[in-house]
Formats: structure tokens, C-alpha cells, sequence
């Protein structure tokens, strides 16, 4: 029997989220189920909209949808815990639970992140090879790269999971978050966490260091590329189709580095909850208004839906 399952005693866990006090919680219910229903039904619409819409049958599109997809899925994997848990006075989780919310949101995430990576290339083809863009960006190659990023997704994140939930839990059980997160709940460990942190530093700059140099990377070549067109009409739009994703993976990179790319000694929960809702729950929300609104393409789309 290895030392991991001689100590690891706690069967579940306590999640404390924002407050103990019974009203705040209503408030914060109320503030959280508009924000989760409208996340949903915006990103939702997005991808019923390029689904009808033969005109956005192209690759910027296709990923497009399958960002609003992870998503909607990302946002559901805590969102509905936590709004259970601000209504209720048991906040326990399961162990198996935790491992399994730990799993699929460290997954999507990871997913997202290189999927950015994909969305960039996109635009690098579209801008400095315009007239091969869909010889280059064919739907086999599409397809493949999609699947490519979510396969890459679930395995990193078994890692990180496996490595975080093997620790032993002999003492405290309860976590100072929302939801299972891979930092607050590795701070409950009755153990030197010093390898643990290694492997996910290294993990981290695998799938979010590496997928950001790539988006820098594709971004030099855009940026040169645009700088040659002489046109100012032109260079603006080209410039635009690029403004919507360029503030998307800030929102996005910025918080997921502060969290993953720290020594847990820097651990301080109560900043952690808010920032770690930031990038679960505000990128998704602001992911179709950040692209809908800069994008006519998809305003013309909604109008022919509506009318």
C-alpha cells in the first residue's frame, strides 16, 4: 500500500465558497444565475447562429463555435455546484466529485488554451495567405486540430489530477474556493508539495506558456503582414478581425498564469476565489458580446434569424 493511501483519510470535502451569511448568498444567487444563464444562452446562440448560417460555414466560424462550446461547458462544470451550494447549508463534495470537477475543468481549460493557439493560426493564414486560406485551413485539417486540442486537454489534466488528488489528506477537509480547484485543494495536503508543484509548473508551461508564444509568434507575423497593406480601410479591418481574439486570450492567459505558475506558498484564498471566477465565469460570459459586437458577419446573422 503506497503512503499516499495510508494518510489520505478524508472522504470529502467542505467548500466554503464566498459567505457564510444566508443573505449575501441570496444576493449572490441571484447575480450568479443571471450571469450563468446568459453565459449559456449567448454562447448558445452563437453556435445556433453558425449552424444556420451557410455564410459562416468557414474555419474562423467553426472555431468560433467550438470556443463558444468549451465555454459553455467550462462555466457548467462549477457554475451549478455553486449556485446548489449558496441555497443550501451542506457544501460537501464528494472526493470522487472533487477528483471529477478537478478533472473536467482543468481539461476544458487546458483545451481552451491551446484551442487559442489554433484560433491565431486561423487568423495568421486568413491575413498572410489570403488567397490559400481555405486550401490551407481544408475541414479535414480543421477537424483534426479540434480534435487534437481536446485530446490534448482531458490527458494533461489527468495528470495534473492524478498527481493532485494522490496526495494524502489527513487533516482539514475544508476548501477555502468555490469549487475544486487543482491550488486550494493541494493547500489541504499533509505532505511536501514542492514535487507536485514541479510537475505542474511544467505542465503549465506545456499548455499555456507554450500556446501564448505561439499566439505572440503568429501575431509578429500578422502585424508585418498588415503593416504591408497600403490600403487604410483595408489594414483597419484586417486589424479588427483580430481585436476580438487578441482581448479574449488576455482575459484569459493573464489569470490562468497568476494561478497555475505560482509555488502554493503564494496561495492566498480569498484573492484566489476572485480571480479564478474572473476567468471561469466572466470570459465566458464576455465571449459572445466581445465577438458579436465587433463582428458584423454575425450581427447580419442574428437579424436574418430574427426576421
Amino acid at each position: 500500500m503506497s503512503p499516499a493511501s495510508n494518510y489520505s483519510f478524508v472522504t470529502e470535502f467542505i467548500l466554503l465558497g464566498f459567505t457564510s451569511d444566508p443573505t449575501s448568498n441570496r444576493i449572490l444567487f441571484i447575480i450568479f444565475l443571471l450571469l450563468y444563464l446568459c453565459s449559456v444562452m449567448g454562447n448558445g446562440l452563437i453556435i445556433i447562429l453558425i449552424c444556420l448560417d451557410s455564410h459562416l460555414h468557414t474555419p474562423m466560424y467553426f472555431f468560433l463555435s467550438i470556443l463558444s462550446l468549451l465555454d459553455m461547458c467550462y462555466i457548467t462544470t462549477t457554475m451549478p455546484q455553486m449556485l446548489v451550494h449558496l441555497l443550501s447549508s451542506s457544501k460537501l463534495i464528494s472526493f470522487e466529485g472533487c477528483w471529477l470537477q478537478m478533472y473536467i475543468f482543468c481539461a476544458l481549460g487546458i483545451t481552451e488554451s491551446i484551442f487559442f493557439a489554433v484560433m491565431a493560426y486561423d487568423r495568421y493564414v486568413a491575413i498572410c495567405f489570403p488567397l490559400r486560406y481555405m486550401l490551407i485551413l481544408n475541414w479535414d485539417l480543421c477537424v483534426r486540430l479540434v480534435v487534437g486540442t481536446w485530446a490534448c486537454g482531458f490527458f494533461f489534466s489527468l495528470l495534473h489530477t492524478f498527481f493532485t488528488m494522490r496526495l494524502p489528506f489527513c487533516g482539514s477537509n475544508t476548501v477555502n474556493h468555490y469549487f475544486c480547484e487543482g491550488p486550494s485543494v493541494r493547500s489541504l495536503a499533509c505532505m511536501d508539495t514542492h514535487f507536485i508543484e514541479v510537475i505542474d509548473l511544467v505542465l503549465s508551461i506545456l499548455v499555456i506558456l507554450t500556446p501564448l508564444l505561439l499566439i505572440l509568434a503568429s501575431y509578429v507575423h500578422i502585424t508585418t503582414a498588415i503593416l504591408k497593406i497600403k490600403s487604410t480601410q483595408s489594414r483597419y479591418k484586417a486589424f479588427s478581425t483580430c481585436a476580438s481574439h487578441l482581448t479574449m486570450v488576455t482575459l484569459f492567459y493573464a489569470p490562468a498564469i497568476y494561478i497555475y505558475m505560482r509555488p502554493n506558498s503564494k496561495y492566498i484564498p480569498e484573492r484566489d476565489k476572485q480571480i479564478s471566477l474572473f476567468y471561469n465565469v466572466f470570459t465566458a460570459l464576455l465571449n459572445p458580446v466581445v465577438y458579436s459586437l465587433r463582428n458584423k458577419d454575425i450581427k447580419a446573422a442574428f437579424i436574418k434569424v430574427a426576421v
